[in-house]
This record gives C-alpha cells, sequence and structure tokens, in this order.
C-alpha cells in the first residue's frame, strides 16, 4: 500500500530549477512557470518539459508544437511568481516584462534572463494531469552569467 505522505515527501526532494515557459499560438502570447523540466539527450539535443493539462497554455503549446524557456536566476523569485497565475486572471503577464520573440519559434524570450533555449515538440505523453512534452533545442542564447533559481530556494513545493 502506498504511504501518500512518504511519497509526497520523498517527491518533493527531487530537485528543480524554475523558468519560464514562452508560447506564441497566432498573434497571441504567453508565458508561465515550469520546473519539472530535464534535459533528456545530448544527439539530437533534447529536454522533456511537463505541462499541466487543462490550462491556456498547455493548449496553445500543444496546437504550436514550439516553446521557449527563460533560465531565471537565483534573485528573480518575484519574477518567477508573476508567471504563475493563468493568464485568463491575470492579463498580459508581459506588460511590464522586456521580452523579445526567438529567431527559430517566434515564442517570447525574457530578456533579463540568464539565457534562453527555443524547442520545437517531437513527441509527447498524455498521461496524468500533465503531459510530458519532449523537444528539440533548435535555438539557443546567454544574455549573463549567474545562478539559476531553484524551486528548494524560494520554499514553494510542486510536487507530491
Amino acid at each position: 500500500m502506498l504511504d501518500e505522505q512518504a511519497k509526497k515527501t520523498m517527491l518533493r526532494k527531487i530537485p528543480h530549477g524554475l523558468y519560464i515557459c514562452g508560447v506564441k499560438e497566432g498573434e497571441e502570447l504567453n508565458g508561465f512557470t515550469v520546473s519539472w523540466l530535464m534535459q533528456s539527450s545530448f544527439d539530437p539535443p533534447l529536454v522533456v518539459n511537463c505541462i499541466k493539462k487543462e490550462t491556456g497554455s498547455h493548449e496553445m503549446l500543444r496546437k504550436s508544437g514550439v516553446f521557449t524557456i527563460s533560465f531565471l536566476e537565483s534573485g528573480q523569485k518575484d519574477l518567477a511568481a508573476k508567471f504563475f497565475k493563468p493568464q485568463s486572471r491575470v492579463g498580459n503577464k508581459f506588460a511590464d516584462v522586456d521580452f523579445y520573440e526567438g529567431v527559430e519559434t517566434g515564442c517570447p524570450i525574457i530578456s533579463d534572463s540568464l539565457g534562453y533555449i527555443e524547442c520545437k515538440v517531437i513527441a509527447s505523453v498524455e498521461e496524468g494531469d500533465h503531459s510530458v512534452f519532449v523537444a528539440q533545442v533548435i535555438g539557443a542564447g546567454i544574455h549573463r552569467e549567474g545562478e539559476p533559481l531553484l524551486l528548494e530556494s524560494t520554499g514553494w513545493n510542486y510536487g507530491g
């Protein structure tokens, strides 16, 4: 029998970074905070990005098949928090954030991030409450040096 408290405690011990995932569908742009992201292959360069189903951003990503990941610096907890809430409740999350659109995807990239990757979805798994998107890295850039923002350092939990 599964011990629910032990499961929750142990799954929350998996270390995660915090990133802003940028999506675009037509002329509509959005961004949202993600933490379930990891590299999965060197050649070709692949990442796995797990996105909660039943959200507008999930649908935009599924339809467009592309996204960006802006890597946040350790002091950017407030920026990560800004992108947690659904666009339908808070409106344009990029209204006061400096960004530009990626050359390869057209998706938003945060200018004040450590850097970014641009990705094209090549496969997905639709099990559970999150979709698992496997994507090839088709573009990348570095804005500056710095330590990445980690979920653990914020005091927030997303897991279990």
